[in-house]
């Protein structure tokens, strides 16, 4: 029998990650090869893979990294089976150290079949670790984003975003930070109001208020205040003669409360203001520039960016294991 020395098992060990034991065992079966032992732990790791294969990988660690010149950040999650391997600093390091490879390329797909090192691609790093730890390992949310300036947040180990400003103003790292906590707490799907579809607006509008009027029957049956049920769910919908017709209305309501005409333009404003917002409902939730920002929920995040001079949001990204 070859003898393994310690100062073999620790090479191993540095290489791959592996207890001490897996790596003396993977080193007598490949009687001391460096590369043999390497591929023993691998098929290790494909065998506990396979059968490992159906488990819910839900827990894990999202990271990103942004490149020297910030005009680039991936963003991106190392998924295992359960928080107590993912709050292991190692697991952290090693979803770092692939989010460092990861930058370089444009797909999951890419990624993936990239070099991890000298001796393996991502996608064997993976096997491998799943050997090592004993659970299913795998790269679940996998974003690029590419803008004259990007910036990051993540927040804990759980949700992590990317924001692309048009231009690296002084003080460009705060604001995209600043909007990536935005991104990543409110989770928009798009940027403004005016990217829907209408067909999906139409859709919502339908299904929204639908739902307000089941929860209004429960709500009359219990003597409790109804919900209002708007008519519009979107900015998109609100064309000039909508917003005319509102007005109109307005007035009229002012009429019959007995409201002196002259002092109607200090009151109609804020009226068409409620108006917009309780037709806006979509807009809120999904488009990021039309959300209250949650620094400052007096002004939407659109305004807060404008607020910071000659720049613009061009993009964002999103990676949750929720």
């Amino acid at each position: 029998m070859v003898k393994i020395t310690a100062a073999q098992v620790n090479e191993l060990r540095k290489k791959t990650g592996a207890g001490m034991m897996d790596c003396k065992k993977a080193l007598v079966e490949a009687e001391g090869n460096l590369e043999d032992a390497i591929a023993v732990l691998r098929k290790k790791g494909q065998k506990i893979a396979e059968k490992r294969a159906d488990r819910d990988s839900s827990e894990g660690a999202v990271v990103s990294q942004i490149n020297d010149d910030n005009t680039r950040g991936v963003v991106l999650s190392l998924n295992c089976e359960t928080d107590f391997v993912a709050n292991n600093d190692s697991y952290t390091a090693m979803a770092k150290e692939m989010a460092a490879i990861a930058i370089n390329y444009n797909t999951k797909e890419e990624f993936l079949a990239a070099k991890f090192d000298d001796s393996m691609t991502v996608a064997e790093k993976l096997i491998e670790q799943t050997g090592v730890i004993g659970e299913k390992l795998e790269i679940g949310g996998f974003e690029i984003l590419e803008a004259p300036f990007v910036g990051t947040y993540i927040h804990g180990k759980k949700i992590g975003a990317l924001t692309g400003l048009s231009s690296a103003i002084e003080g460009a790292e705060k604001l995209a930070k600043e909007v990536s906590m935005q991104v990543a707490s409110m989770g928009a799907t798009t940027l403004s109001y005016k990217d829907f579809d209408a067909a999906y607006v139409a859709s919502e509008t339908e299904a929204r208020i639908a739902a307000i009027e089941k929860d209004n029957i429960e709500l009359g049956r219990l003597g409790k205040t109804l919900k209002n049920v708007p008519s519009f769910i979107s900015r998109s919908q609100l064309t000039d003669d909508v917003l005319a017709k509102a007005e109109e209305a307005a007035k009229a309501e002012l009429k019959a409360e007995g409201k002196p005409e002259q002092i109607w333009d200090r009151i109609l404003p804020g009226k068409m203001e409620r108006f917009i917002a309780d037709n806006t409902t979509l807009d809120h939730e999904k488009a990021l520039l039309d959300q209250n920002f949650i620094m400052d929920d007096k002004k939407n995040v659109g305004d807060y960016v404008a607020a910071h001079g000659d720049v613009s949001v061009v993009g964002f990204k999103r990676v949750t294991l929720a």
